[in-house]
């Protein structure tokens, strides 16, 4: 439980209306999307701006009370579940666009707003901000810099990452610093802007970025591709790139991936194949029309039993929001639904696949895998039961597993949903003692009091996917 002099000092910063700490408001923010982990927060907090922002964190630091940052909680590492209890902070306050910047290209936000809302805000002026995960309706632009989101038009434009030009953070300590700007060059000093972006709110609180904008495509056209082997699948991506031509989107689902969609969408997906690539294409009209076709050509060579070109904007909509809804439809197949990201070198993808079908034998767990065949981003899905703890342990069994491979084929243990509480202990893996070593250090000189959501990233035991607290 909190201080009580703590909490009255709060309730002065913001209004008590802005602090909950009831026990159904702190039960609401215990856990996010992650399966079977929760954590109970000593309360919740909605700053309204910066200055707020800055004088709580300096409260929490003066009682030593743990803050952990929080937009929609669409986590799926544990990543804002408040593991040592706390402040947990929300930005549903701060959520406005700020502005857009037609004359630079950019759009200047509070982390608070939602993707969606800014991808269709900036789309009226004929404007692109191209990261698109699939949570986009409700993710929030701080937790997509938080966790350096990705999605569907990785491939070709780039995660979250690639996008952000300028932040401002509050440290842990309560200063404020302003990085980057509205600069195409800028080499001042060590690039704290990329240090921040995917840091999981454990180095400071992001309270407004400076995003890159595009010029919105001219059009796009979108085609399904039926395989009946994974191979054939995964040598069509290997040949489009070869060719130099980079999709908007190319996404892949395995069969089994293909049927639980199909039941939940009714879109008229097959579900006799062994997999399918979904390619999107956008730009100036001819390019779009020389490329798609190209495309086809290029996967019919390489093994594809069909090769189809959607025939209206509403046909293409239909497959990419199938395609987007994997999880959801995926989720009704168990009490319990475990989506990972594992990422390989696209050369490696067909490897990867049958190695996860492998191991899901070896283990007996029900594993359908779909994801960015595009950037080698692969999400294993298991449907599981959490109150069969014989099962479980299979479960977690068998991704320790799938992240042992993905390493070993050169690729990591997490492409997009990052660290958390989840994958710190797999952690070790992709980046090694030294790795880790290095990024303590980090930590340690921006956060000595460790407040800042403590326990992500760096792993004090083994993984565990029941932990509730």
């Amino acid at each position: 439980m909190l201080h009580s002099e703590f909490s009255s000092k709060l309730k002065e910063i913001v209004g008590s209306r802005y602090v909950q700490d009831n026990q159904a408001d702190r039960l609401a923010y215990s856990y996010d999307a992650t399966p079977n982990v929760q954590h109970m927060p000593d309360a919740i907090v909605s700053p309204l701006h910066t200055e707020e922002v800055q004088k709580i964190v300096r409260l929490c630091a003066e009682y030593m009370v743990p803050i952990v940052p929080r937009g929609s909680g669409t986590n799926l590492c544990a990543g804002t579940c408040p593991s040592q209890g706390g402040l947990v902070m929300l930005f549903k306050r701060m959520n406005q666009l700020l502005e857009i910047d037609e004359e630079n290209l950019t759009a200047t936000v509070q982390p608070g707003l939602i993707t969606q809302d800014l991808i269709r805000q900036v789309e009226k002026k004929a404007l692109f901000y191209p990261p698109d995960p699939s949570s986009m309706k409700i993710s929030t632009l701080g937790g997509n810099i938080n966790e350096n989101s990705g999605g569907l038009r990785g491939l070709k434009y780039g995660v979250t990452r690639d996008y952000v030009l300028g932040l401002e953070v509050v440290l842990p300590n309560g200063d404020i610093i302003k990085t980057g700007g509205k600069l195409a060059k800028d080499v001042a000093g060590y690039d704290m802007t990329r240090l921040f972006v995917g840091s999981e709110g454990t180095l400071g609180i992001v309270t407004e970025a400076i995003l890159k904008l595009l010029p919105l495509p001219e059009t796009k056209q979108t085609m399904l591709c039926l395989y009946e082997s994974l191979e054939e699948a995964a040598t069509s991506v290997s040949a489009i790139i070869a060719e130099r031509i980079i999709p908007a989107t190319l996404e892949f689902m395995d069969q089994p991936t293909l049927e639980v969609v199909e039941d939940f969408a009714h879109i008229g997906l097959p579900t006799d194949v062994q997999a399918v690539l979904l390619i999107e294409q956008d730009g100036i009209p001819e390019a779009v029309e020389r490329d798609i076709q190209k495309i086809a050509e290029i996967c019919k060579k390489s093994g594809a039993k069909s090769v189809h070109i959607a025939q209206s904007e509403e046909e293409a909509n239909a497959l990419l929001t199938a395609r987007r809804s994997a999880l959801s439809a995926l989720a009704r197949l168990s009490p319990t639904t475990i989506l990972e990201d594992a990422t390989v070198p696209r050369s490696e993808i067909a490897k990867m696949v049958r190695a996860i079908e492998e191991i899901a034998q070896a283990y007996q767990v029900k594993i359908c895998t779909f994801g960015h065949a595009g950037d080698g981003n692969l999400h294993p899905t298991c449907a599981a039961d959490a109150r069969n703890e014989e099962e479980m342990k299979r479960v977690e069994e068998a991704f320790q597993a799938i992240f042992q491979k993905a390493v070993s084929l050169g690729g990591t243990i997490t492409g997009e949903h990052g660290v958390g509480l989840m994958k710190a202990p797999y952690l070790e893996l992709k980046v090694k003692k030294e790795g880790i070593s290095a990024m303590r250090a980090i930590k340690q000189a921006l956060d000595p009091l460790n407040i800042m959501n403590p326990d992500k990233m760096f792993a004090k035991a083994t993984r565990k996917r029941v932990v509730i607290s």
